[in-house]
């Protein structure tokens, strides 16, 4: 659809990211790591299921995984909400799944898991205090890793992670974080129409009054998953232990950046990002809104630090602007108790061009559903933007099967079929997919060892900078 909008510094920028891996034609080249290539069963470990994403992943069987599973975790209502949870999977009456669920609980789960070593790929999603020592072990021992995000939650936990990933590619196994983001259908399509630069044109420097790029995400404490009342586990408030705004949710919509403005380039997280501001802020809660999403009936002792005047503060909000190649871009994330009566979690996207704007909005005007527009800049003419599109909507069918555009008064509409729309839930067993296609066929593109470690740099440097400027 169109040519890269930089040329990749090579690996030598891969390299000096501290990531020193075999690239052959553009693939990072994935050892054994005790999986099977060429077919062989993956055996999946879960460990310490504190998040309700370690769930989601096996929301759907997997090709070529085994359908036995090893729990390991510590006893508490965590493991047994994870549990419940699969087998409502397995309960429910449309495409139910069949996994088979082997649990061990005790206080010494890490170590009996890498005792065991009854599977071979590790599958981590909770408190993400000890997830970089989850993640150390995991690779030490010879296990490949899918882990939720945020991998790491401060800038100690960044300098360790170069250095997992480094072992990581000395031992030949694979840790990947999953970005669920990357398969929802209107940032594919703003991705895909960007590269178009009969459309698009080129995407513009930016400054930071105006960025060139700006992801926002709103989430909400309070909400519902897989059909029920989610409940929260309570250090999910501690900054401490799930880490802050800035480097929880953000993650997602820095990835975002990444892949859609530098789509296979290999990113140096030393010289290639530079940052220009962030800020931090906190949602505050009262007790019986905590009580609602917990269950708990009081503040747990390590959350009493942030309850001020009888209402906790959780420092959940954040917001940065940086220069990545050039191109100043920004990220906000908010988080609010609930959303309104028949909304849910929402995301807004610009990505301007020289020629258009390509931007999702996600509000009351579009009932709550991610909509992307195609929007003329000013000087423009919109006959010029309608003649390109006509001709270049037939290649984006060919991809795209049944997406169409509509006139709107300030551009046009992509209209997206309800197939293409199968929800966040979903996007976890396409993450999962797509990183078992990778441990199958022994590689992956070289970019995105390195480029995790520059998403992961851009968020804790953004949290320092915040920290520093917090009165």
């Amino acid at each position: 659809m169109g040519a890269n909008r930089c040329a990749p510094k090579g690996v030598v920028a891969g390299v000096a990211a501290g990531v020193a891996a075999l690239v052959i034609n553009g693939c990072t080249m994935i050892g054994g790591g005790g999986a099977r290539r060429g077919g062989g069963e993956f055996r999946i470990l879960t460990l310490d299921p504190g998040h309700f994403h370690a769930a989601l992943v096996q929301k759907t069987m997997l090709p070529g995984v085994s359908p036995t599973v090893h729990v390991y975790g510590p006893a508490g209502e965590e493991i047994e909400a994870h549990l419940a949870r699969i087998e409502s999977f397995n309960r429910r009456a449309e495409n139910p799944t069949a996994w088979q669920t082997v649990v061990y609980r005790g206080d010494d789960y890490l170590e009996r898991m890498i005792r065991e070593r009854k599977g071979n790929v590790v599958v981590i999603s909770g408190n993400n205090r000890r997830k970089i020592e989850y993640l150390e072990a995991c690779v030490n021992a010879g296990l490949h890793v899918l882990a939720d995000k945020p991998l790491v939650i401060d800038a100690a936990g960044f300098e360790r992670l170069r250095q997992v990933f480094e072992k990581a590619e000395r031992r030949g196994v694979l840790l990947y974080d999953i970005m669920t983001e990357r398969y929802e259908i209107t940032t594919v399509l703003q991705k895909e129409f960007s590269l178009i630069p009969s459309v698009f044109g080129q995407i513009v420097p930016g400054t930071p009054e105006q960025p060139a790029v700006t992801k926002e995400s709103v989430h909400h404490f309070s909400k519902v998953v897989a059909g029920s009342p989610l409940v929260r586990p309570a250090w999910f408030f501690d900054v401490t232990q799930q880490g802050e705004g800035l480097v929880d949710v953000t993650t997602h919509l820095v990835d975002l950046i990444q892949w859609e403005c530098f789509p296979d380039v290999i990113l140096d997280w030393r010289t290639d990002i530079e940052m220009i501001s962030a800020r931090r802020w906190p949602t505050v809660l009262t007790l019986e809104q905590f009580q609602k999403v917990t269950k708990k009936e009081t503040w747990p002792d390590y959350l009493r630090k942030d309850v001020r005047d009888g209402r906790l503060h959780v420092y959940s909000n954040g917001e940065l602007t940086y220069r990545l190649r050039g191109i100043v871009a920004k990220v906000s994330v908010i988080w609010n108790y609930e959303a309104p009566p028949g909304a849910g979690d929402t995301h807004y996207s610009i990505l301007r061009g020289t020629r258009v704007n390509l931007v999702i909005r996600q509000g009351p005007e579009q009932s709550w559903t991610p909509t992307l527009y195609i929007e003329p800049v000013e000087g423009v003419s919109a006959s010029d933007v309608d003649a390109a599109l006509k001709l270049v909507l037939p290649q984006v069918q060919a991809r795209y099967p049944g997406v169409g555009l509509k006139r709107v008064p300030a551009g046009w509409e992509v209209l997206i079929p309800d197939s293409y729309k199968v929800g966040h839930e979903a996007h976890f067993a396409q993450v999962a997919e797509k990183y078992f296609r990778f441990l199958r066929d022994g590689r992956m593109p070289a970019w995105e060892v390195p480029n995790m470690i520059a998403k992961y740099y851009t968020t804790t440097r953004a949290l320092e900078m915040a920290k520093a400027a917090t009165p």
